[in-house]
């Protein structure tokens, strides 16, 4: 059976990977006749995500909330390579990540395409320079997508937040909109130190069980009083999406 499942998840990586490089030809063929934009490489991600990867990766989604109208910065606690996808198969924004996976085939190409910001965690520059990105972006008119911890979290609640996001938010009158996201299964954790082996770990089982919540904006002066505040909503809801419905901590 694990040799079946393995299988499986070779198969699911092809299939993904080869829609990906396929979607990302059709796109520059199609920009010498329609321009690329944002917006319009935002709108291929959602769909690339809607009617390829989720599918093929039988992601099961409980969503609650909805995205909001204004731009804004949204935060969310992390567990593991699935939550971009999940997050960005329901909001249109730029997912602040590491720079290291910008040295992923494939992958980094499709971020660039549509939607990312890169940061190295362990450059002051490069936060400086990301938070000055988050910043004109979002002015701009685009969402921004981070995840305060910084890396994958593995406990029942979150790790703590880094405060620079939230006291640039609170400096540039940035509304804060936090997302909840928990899953069903321990397999779904990031527990393994490279990316191939956590993909085999995680999606070598049928199917991958995820609840997502968006809650509503908050503004504040104060980007303390948005850090922590923040970080206490996202922990209350984690906890009640764990009751009587995961067993990832068990």
């Amino acid at each position: 059976m694990n040799i079946i499942l393995y299988i499986l998840a070779a198969v699911r990586a092809i299939i993904v990977f080869t829609s990906m490089a396929v979607f990302i030809l059709a796109y520059g063929i199609s920009c010498i006749v329609v321009p690329h934009t944002k917006t319009r490489a935002l709108n291929l991600r959602e769909n690339f995500l809607k009617y390829i990867t989720i599918p093929i990766f039988n992601i099961h989604i409980i969503k609650t909330g909805n995205p909001h109208a204004e731009p804004g910065l949204y935060v969310c606690n992390h567990r593991s390579f699935t939550d971009p996808m999940v997050i960005c198969r329901y909001l249109k924004g730029f997912v602040i990540a590491k720079a290291e996976v910008a040295g992923y085939p494939i992958i980094n190409k499709g971020a660039e395409l549509t939607g990312v910001i890169w940061v190295d965690r362990n450059d002051q520059s490069s936060r400086t320079a990301t938070r000055d990105k988050m910043v004109e972006t979002i002015q701009a008119g685009y969402n921004v997508i981070v995840f305060p911890e910084g890396t994958v979290g593995t406990h029942k609640t979150t790790l703590p937040f880094k405060k620079g996001t939230f006291l640039e938010a609170a400096e540039n009158n940035i509304p804060v909109t936090p997302i909840a996201l928990e899953f069903r299964s321990p397999k779904d954790l990031w527990i393994k130190e490279k990316f191939v082996p956590q993909y085999f770990y995680q999606y070598s089982k049928w199917k991958t069980e995820v609840k997502i919540h968006f809650g509503e904006p908050i503004s504040h002066h104060d980007g303390l009083y948005l850090h922590s505040h923040t970080q206490k909503w996202i922990d209350e809801q984690i906890l009640i999406m764990q009751q009587d419905w995961s067993n990832a901590f068990d």
